[in-house]
C-alpha cells in the first residue's frame, strides 16, 4: 500500500497506458514476490492481497465508477489469483518436463498436498 501511496501522491493516472506502467512496474511485484513459495491459502491472505490491487485499479480517473471485474477487463489484466494458479501451472508443467530438476518423490507428495488444501 505504501508504494501505491506513492504513486497516488505523484501521478496522475488518466489511461489505461500509464497505469498498467506503473502498476506493473512497482507495485504488482511486491504483491507477487515469492508468492509462489508462500501460496496464500487462508482468505484474509488472499483478500489482503487482492485488496491492494483492487485499490490501484481505482486510481484510473476513467474507471473510478466501474466494477473491480469490469475495470480488471478494461486494463487486460486479470485477478492475482487467477496469476497463482497460472504460476503453479506452470510450474507443474516445467516439472514434468524436465526442466526444473525435483525428484519425483518430493513431486507427487506436494501434489497430494496441493490437492488437499
Amino acid at each position: 500500500m505504501q508504494v501505491l501511496a506513492i504513486i497516488k501522491r505523484n501521478f496522475v493516472m488518466n489511461d489505461e497506458e500509464d497505469f498498467r506502467l506503473l502498476f506493473n512496474g512497482y507495485v504488482r511485484p511486491h504483491l507477487e514476490y515469492c508468492v509462489h513459495v508462500w501460496s496464500p491459502y487462508l482468505k484474509k491472505d488472499i483478500e489482503c492481497l487482492e485488496k491492494v490491487q483492487r485499490r490501484a485499479t481505482k486510481l484510473v480517473n476513467v474507471l473510478k465508477n466501474k466494477s473491480y471485474p469490469e475495470r480488471l477487463t478494461l486494463l487486460h489484466t486479470t485477478s492475482l489469483a487467477k496469476r497463482r494458479t497460472r504460476g503453479d501451472l506452470i510450474q507443474v508443467f516445467r516439472i514434468l518436463n524436465g526442466i526444473d530438476s525435483v525428484e519425483k518423490e518430493h513431486f507427487s507428495i506436494w501434489i497430494i498436498v496441493a490437492a488437499t488444501v
